[in-house]
């Protein structure tokens, strides 16, 4: 080997060690710093309520604050923009949820790929929807309100927390299985949904069960089904969509991303602590009171639950016809 090839093949193994080096001392000390958690919708909604509920034991696990910073707007594509336009350094992460598998066909111009330009780093829960309706619609079962529907056409405003978010698409899916003829209005998050639809000014939300779940208990709207393949333990005797429409089936999921290019180490050191929280069984309880089943696993278990998503929700917003507003 020559002088200049032996010089080379040094400078070669002194960048990997060194590369080796940075990576072990990055898994040993991170996070030395606050980690801030982006969650692309107002306060009050499922994607918020689930973010504070789980960062405050990620602080717990982590020894740093996860911070919960709500960057609401364009149907979820604000909040995901910033991350995937974030330093990859470990320190900026993304609720991942529904909207993002959606909005990859429901928008046809996106500044990211959403399945290339964000990496996986843990599933943290799948719930299912619930279809509630204001009190003051005259129907209390889901053949009910589509013979309501059938018999007041267009008169029958759907409300969803934003266009492309599951709330939408289980409508749209509703919409398109039952010929129901809805108009759809799209909100700024769950919260303001929930007002009016107690108000009397929207009739039917299709939303994540954690951000009703309250408000079915308390008896300020009426919940007529759940839109899982099976019935939900917290909800026991609400039936599911799918016993009055055969085959329908939509469930919300969440988990966390991070840039692409973010260091391996501080993606596994990220799922660890998701996989330990998830494992609590208060954490467990607590999620169990809002409808939501952990999917604890790997970054690349996550990884593909995103893919099936998006390939799903690509079907629907084909088949509906489902547009941005």
């Amino acid at each position: 080997m020559s002088s200049f090839a032996r010089r080379c093949a040094t400078f070669l193994f002194g960048s990997l060690t060194t590369l080796a080096l940075a990576g072990a001392a990055l898994a040993a000390d991170y996070p030395t710093r606050p980690v801030k958690w982006i969650v692309p919708y107002p306060p009050a909604g499922t994607t918020d309520v689930l973010a504070r509920i789980v960062a405050q034991s990620l602080s717990e696990i982590l020894g740093q604050q996860v911070v919960v910073e709500n960057r609401a707007g364009g149907g979820n594509n604000i909040g995901t923009e910033a991350v995937v336009n974030a330093a990859p350094d470990g320190y900026t992460m993304l609720l991942v949820n529904p909207a993002n598998g959606i909005n990859a066909s429901l928008y046809k111009k996106l500044p990211f790929n959403f399945i290339r330009d964000i990496a996986p780093v843990a599933g943290i829960v799948r719930t299912p929807n619930v279809m509630v309706v204001t009190n003051k619609l005259p129907v209390k079962t889901v053949a009910e309100f589509i013979a309501y529907c059938k018999a007041n056409p267009s008169k029958v405003n759907m409300a969803s927390s934003s266009s492309g978010t599951s709330t939408h698409l289980s409508g749209e899916l509703f919409k398109s299985m039952t010929g129901c003829n809805m108009v759809h209005i799209p909100y700024k998050g769950a919260g303001p949904v929930l007002t009016d639809l107690i108000g009397g000014q929207v009739q039917v939300f299709f939303d994540n069960l954690p951000s009703s779940a309250g408000h079915i208990k308390a008896g300020s709207i009426r919940a007529l089904a759940v839109t899982s393949a099976g019935r939900e333990p917290s909800f026991p005797d609400l039936p599911t969509v799918a016993d009055t429409v055969p085959g329908y089936e939509a469930t919300a999921w969440f988990g966390i991303g991070m840039p692409k290019a973010t260091p391996r180490e501080a993606i596994e050191k990220m799922n660890a602590a998701v996989n330990r929280a998830l494992a609590d069984p208060k954490l467990r309880a607590r999620l169990a009171e809002l409808g939501g089943q952990p999917i604890a696993g790997t970054p690349e278990d996550f990884g593909r639950t995103i893919v099936a998503e998006t390939e799903k929700w690509a079907k629907v917003v084909a088949s509906s016809g489902a547009t941005v507003d």
